[in-house]
């Protein structure tokens, strides 16, 4: 198998390609520099110069807040960049691997989500344009995964995990929202899934976190300190206390019973996941990145980021934190 993987750059991005070296198959990761998804004649080139078995597209504009005053940019990189990777897909006949959201959704009530409920009110630019790009799937392709995650973390990039550890070495109290509900969605577990479906033909729309129930941003911060041993006090607020230009979902629960249903294996619990608050970022892994070659770096480990303030997450002076991007 030979599979081009966008966004390598990303939490997510290279994760897939950890795992498809793994398993003894070829990732061939891009970005924006090798390859622009809003340049159609470019993303026809690059795939077809790859010559790959299929595309898994991670790549995303996700600075939500952003995306309010950049709607134009935001529907270029979600939805046209999308729909050009799905037409060239389409012409090799190849399968298609496009991460969504929770976003899509209107994001209230307390039912979980379903893969085939019917899309009414997306709740942001944001959740318009990445719905726009499953759109684009849906309609020009009939071998496609459509993976919608929620409060994605991993080792690259910044997350709310990050965040929470490098406000914890500032400030002895942090207020964060109680009234947002869903589950993390760790990459390096998401990664493997992904490549399962590429293994399978079990086409469609999918709900993917981790298992272990659903919570609230404030309940995860708790966590996040109880499990790295750090002495912090976590303020339970709503979600008012932190104005936006973008909405943000009370209701991010999703219902995953589907995987089970065409023979996926659901991810690892969150509060057990590979992840750094049981010193799993201590471990040294190689990953591949950057375009046709297999470079490879060593990932930061969280003692390194503790030490050097690698890649760590934004500061904020008032000792307040909040969900800041999509997924």
């Amino acid at each position: 198998m030979k599979a081009l993987v966008t966004g390598v750059k990303g939490q997510l991005g290279h994760d897939v390609m950890n795992e498809l070296a793994k398993r003894g198959y070829e990732g061939v990761g891009v970005d924006v520099e090798e390859m622009d998804i809003t340049d159609a004649a470019a993303v026809d080139s690059v795939i077809r110069e790859a010559k790959v078995d299929s595309v898994v597209h991670c790549a995303a504009w996700t600075a939500v807040d952003a995306a309010e005053d950049n709607e134009e940019m935001c529907r270029k990189v979600n939805a046209e960049g999308t729909e050009n990777i799905a037409k060239v897909c389409k012409a090799l006949d190849i399968p298609m691997i496009y991460i969504s959201t929770d976003y899509v959704f209107e994001g209230e009530g307390t039912r979980p989500w379903e893969p085939d409920d019917k899309v009414t009110q997306p709740l942001n630019i944001y959740g318009q344009t990445k719905y726009e790009g499953e759109q684009a799937v849906e309609r020009l392709l009939d071998k496609y995964y459509i993976v919608r995650i929620a409060w994605v973390f991993g080792v690259n990039g910044k997350n709310f995990i990050k965040t929470m550890l490098n406000l914890g070495e500032t400030h002895d109290t942090l207020t964060v929202v109680d009234d947002q509900v869903g589950t993390p969605t760790y990459t390096y577990d998401l990664a493997r899934l992904l490549v399962d479906m590429l293994e399978k033909d079990a086409y469609g729309k999918y709900h993917v976190t981790n298992e272990g129930g659903y919570i609230t941003w404030y309940e995860f911060a708790k966590e996040i300190f109880a499990q790295a041993g750090m002495d912090v006090n976590v303020v339970p607020v709503t979600s008012d206390k932190f104005p936006a230009k973008a909405k943000r979902p009370h209701n991010s629960r999703m219902d995953k019973s589907k995987l089970k249903k065409n023979g996926f294996t659901p991810l690892p619990t969150w509060q057990d996941a590979r992840n750094p608050l049981r010193g799993e970022w201590e471990y040294e892994e190689k990953i591949c990145i950057g375009n046709f070659d297999s470079g490879c770096a060593d990932v930061w480990n969280y003692s390194l980021w503790k030490n050097n303030r690698i890649n760590s997450g934004t500061k904020c002076n008032t000792g307040r934190a909040e969900r800041g991007s999509g997924q």
